[in-house]
């Protein structure tokens, strides 16, 4: 990988982590459409259209372009620090939760991490999402983390009408909000039909508001998409009943795509940060196990 020369202030932010001062830098009230790139690398990390003014004093992106950005949980266990996912060059911190656009997160990205371009790389890829409830969320999330060609996974909330879901007013069970996950994936590469196959396998499509002992609302089995998406999904729907795959009807609800908030920062890759935790060991354990007995060929190489 060819790299870029840095000058001793971008090194100092790039490769040993430092933080610019507020407010000074050149993209702090930069408002040009294109693309943002890593200075270090040349790749295309953030599109300005996701750029927007959080008062903070750095430049702000309430998104990534899939795949570019790597998230790391700080040593204070505090802040997660992003960083480019090709070079690992020094972004910034991501902030999740703070309820300022929909999206519900703030990439706080040092201006000296990045550079401008108003031409939008052509080979940029045109990754899908796809947005299941099957249960809790840390288990559905694990499960669709292990595989290839899914490029990221966020656990999150859909369905409510109230904006910015708390996990508190989740578990109630009278948000109206579902435990949800955005599987940002390569179509060329992994059919959005795959992944309703894998969906209705690690989890029970035939109960009501129940996952184990996981029992609520906010647990039901259910998936949100645009109007083709819920034309496969009751097509495939309908093949697994006609087959018997079920002793009794699947009861997956199917609904039009709704506004997703990213949940709380703790709640990402939990399976990954907690393998110890007594329901990651006998919950979702017997998940991933089911997904490799029948998956095989679609899993990460470890």
């Amino acid at each position: 990988m060819k790299l870029n020369q840095l000058t001793p202030e971008e090194a100092r932010i790039i490769l040993h982590k430092w933080t610019e001062a507020p407010h000074i830098w050149e993209y702090n009230d930069f408002t040009e459409s294109g693309v943002f790139l890593c200075r270090q690398c040349n790749t295309a990390l953030f599109l300005s259209e996701t750029k927007f003014d959080s008062g903070c004093g750095w430049p702000s992106f309430d998104d990534a372009i899939p795949g570019r950005v790597h998230w790391i949980p700080d040593r204070d266990g505090i802040r997660t620090e992003i960083e480019c996912m090709h070079c690992y060059g020094h972004l910034g911190h991501v902030f999740i939760g703070e309820n300022i656009t929909p999206k519900n997160t703030r990439h706080c990205v040092n201006s000296l991490s990045l550079k401008f371009s108003k031409e939008i790389p052509i080979d940029l890829p045109q990754y899908q999402k796809a947005y299941f409830g099957g249960g809790c969320f840390w288990c559905v999330e694990a499960v669709f983390t292990q595989l290839r060609w899914v490029l990221e996974v966020h656990s999150g909330y859909m369905g409510g009408h109230i904006p910015f879901p708390t996990y508190e007013r989740i578990c109630s069970g009278v948000s109206g909000y579902i435990e949800i996950i955005e599987i940002i994936y390569d179509p060329i590469t992994i059919s959005y039909e795959t992944l309703l196959q894998v969906f209705f396998t690690v989890h029970d499509p035939t109960s009501i508001n129940k996952q184990g002992n996981d029992s609520g609302p906010q647990y039901k089995s259910i998936i949100f998409g645009t109007s083709e998406e819920l034309k496969v999904a009751t097509n495939s729907i309908q093949k697994l009943n006609e087959a018997g795959i079920f002793t009794i009807p699947i009861v997956t609800e199917l609904r039009l795509l709704e506004v997703f908030y990213i949940a709380e920062d703790y709640h990402q890759n939990y399976y990954k940060n907690n393998p110890k935790q007594p329901y990651c060991r006998y919950v979702i354990d017997a998940k991933i196990q089911k997904l490799k007995n029948e998956f095989a060929s679609y899993l990460k190489d470890v």
